[in-house]
């Protein structure tokens, strides 16, 4: 029987011999042989036997080599051929939405204002009882004490002294509430809703002495602080309420989910100097392209700690993250194969990366990145790096003079960050922290801009197993996996996740939204049922970031 001879020469990985050809020239050499001795069963065998041969033959080429090298860089192609195995393109590909703008945004409104069945401050204050507060953790932390002090006073009918910050958390920032806020404007704007003081009147100081602080238990009721505080206040007149973080109960009636509103989106403000240097930094992004992306990359040692996830860097990691979650003595023993799993781990800058890429971000798109130290420095961002490489930094977008009176202030540089995340074209997070939650809420209420939250439980199933697919699938997976995470309208439907994170009381409708909702409830509903819940045209994929990202309530990290 004459033999088919191939000759291969040896190739650089991405230079293949053509399988396809291999293949049908194979079966066309065998059926030759079964025409000429068709009479007979062996060959018949044996020409079955030589097309599964080289069949098996054409696919034992060596893989092309891993995206991911062991210099730790990302091999990006100009111009990869789809139907190759993985490679990263340098541009973003096809995209099947906006890149910088949110669908029907323009069909919803910020609607916080107080209605006539709110009781306004001098109709209900009592002059004579105080609240004090101390509030907990990182600035955004504080932050979200801040915002639901003021509801706690209304609630009590008392007078709220301006909060204290927290000067003893892990960042020992000695920054005071009027160094980061705009104090006065915060007492002026809520004057009409809660009476604010700066500090306690000379005649009332005396009651501080030897003063017990109270601590009301998390997402705590009206009803809550009616029975646990109001009798201590009528009988002290001054009540001090301590680690004040995410004190309040998500669910509270409209007019006091839109006086939170009020305080957050209005009255909580930067100083003028904060302020004027974080519009320093919106405007160099802005010099440098028309949009920009603006990543909080929470990947620094003590959130990696806090996580209990592992990065695959060895005894070193395990050692030294290890020793710094001993500091936490109420976190239990992580595994964090089961934590990545479920989606629970923040991505790496290279995920990050890749999740832009496939979205359709291309490599000329500015990147700017709210971090503090990154946890492997250069080496853990050179591939984020590689895929977008004009990345900037509050250091590399200012001189050190100029960052001078922040730089020693951890509060005031993340309010720097904040305030270029907040004025970003798209904003983009690796985490579900204090700072990405008040974001995406804050971005919501000023217009749905697009906010990139990752599916982390889906894209980790994608990213392990990318190196079995064409660039073409990933990207069209990352697409498809990210519906219900961009900033959408009704991405997550009232009520869920923290307040903080969706205000749905206070983002309102026009008719036309309703008509073209309901609309769109019916052709989505016509195309594909099973891609969508029954209630609100929720995609199933917003589902299922609420049910499996819900982080330790007492998490620190901002």
């Amino acid at each position: 029987m004459a033999s088919l001879n191939l000759k291969l020469k040896k190739k650089d990985y991405g230079a293949e011999p053509d399988k396809k050809k291999l293949v049908f020239a194979g079966i066309r050499h065998q059926l030759l042989l079964l025409l000429r001795r068709r009479h007979r069963l062996f060959p018949l065998v044996s020409a079955a036997s030589g097309c599964l041969l080289l069949l098996l033959f054409s696919f034992s080429f060596p893989s092309p080599p891993p995206l991911i090298h062991r210099n730790n860089q990302v091999a990006v192609e100009p111009n990869p051929d789809p139907t190759t195995p993985f490679r990263v393109p340098e541009n973003g590909g096809r995209s099947d939405r906006q890149l910088w703008s949110s669908r029907l945004s323009n069909l919803y409104y910020a609607c916080s204002n107080a209605t006539n069945t709110f009781q306004v401050a001098d109709q209900t204050r009592q002059t004579d009882r105080y609240i004090l507060i101390a509030t907990s953790g990182g600035l955004n932390q504080q932050r979200t004490g801040i915002i639901d002090s003021v509801v706690a006073a209304y609630i009590l009918n008392a007078t709220l002294v301006v909060p204290k910050l927290d000067q003893k958390s892990y960042w020992k920032d000695t920054s005071n509430f009027e160094e980061i806020f705009d104090v006065d404007w915060f007492i002026s704007h809520l004057s009409k809703d809660v009476r604010i003081i700066k500090e306690l009147p000379k005649e009332e100081q005396s009651r501080v002495v030897g003063l017990q602080s109270v601590r009301v238990p998390r997402k705590c009721t009206p009803s809550c602080y009616l029975q646990r505080v109001l009798p201590i206040l009528n009988k002290k007149h001054v009540v001090q309420l301590s680690k004040f973080d995410y004190r309040l109960s998500n669910r509270l009636d409209t007019e006091l989910q839109k006086l939170r509103c009020r305080v957050n989106y209005h009255a909580v403000r930067y100083t003028e100097s904060i302020n004027k240097m974080g519009q320093l930094l919106v405007h160099r992004m802005r010099s440098k392209a028309k949009h920009f992306v603006a990543l909080h990359l929470r990947f620094e040692p003590d959130m990696l700690a806090f996580s209990g996830c592992y990065y695959g860097g060895g005894q070193k990691e395990i050692l030294e993250l290890g020793a710094m979650r001993r500091r936490w003595k109420t976190l239990h023993a992580a595994n964090p194969e089961k934590i990545r799993r479920h989606g629970r781990c923040p991505l790496t800058p290279e995920e990050i990366g890749l999740m832009l890429r496939g979205l359709g971000f291309g490599r000329d798109v500015h990147l700017y990145v709210a971090s503090g130290e990154v946890y492997g420095g250069e080496q853990t961002l050179a591939p984020l790096r590689a895929l977008f490489p004009n990345l900037h930094t509050k250091e590399t977008l200012t001189s050190k003079k100029e960052l001078a009176p922040f730089a020693n202030f951890s509060s005031r540089m993340a309010a720097l960050d904040f305030i270029v995340c907040d004025e970003s074209d798209a904003f983009v997070t690796n985490n579900n922290g204090n700072m990405a939650r008040i974001l995406a809420g804050r971005r919501r209420y000023l217009g749905h801009k697009v906010t990139i939250r990752p599916n982390a439980k889906k894209l980790y199933k994608l990213f392990t197993n990318r190196h079995n697919m064409t660039w073409d699938d990933f990207s069209s997976k990352v697409r498809r996996y990210q519906t219900g995470f961009m900033g959408e309208p009704d991405e997550m439907k009232p009520g869920e996740g923290e307040f903080h994170e969706n205000p749905a009381s206070c983002i309102c409708r026009t008719s036309e939204a309703r008509v073209k909702e309901k609309a769109k409830h019916v052709k989505e509903d016509e195309h594909d049922l099973s891609e969508y819940s029954d209630i609100d045209n929720v995609p199933i994929a917003s589902r299922t970031y609420l049910d499996h990202s819900e982080v330790d309530e007492e998490i620190f990290s901002d």
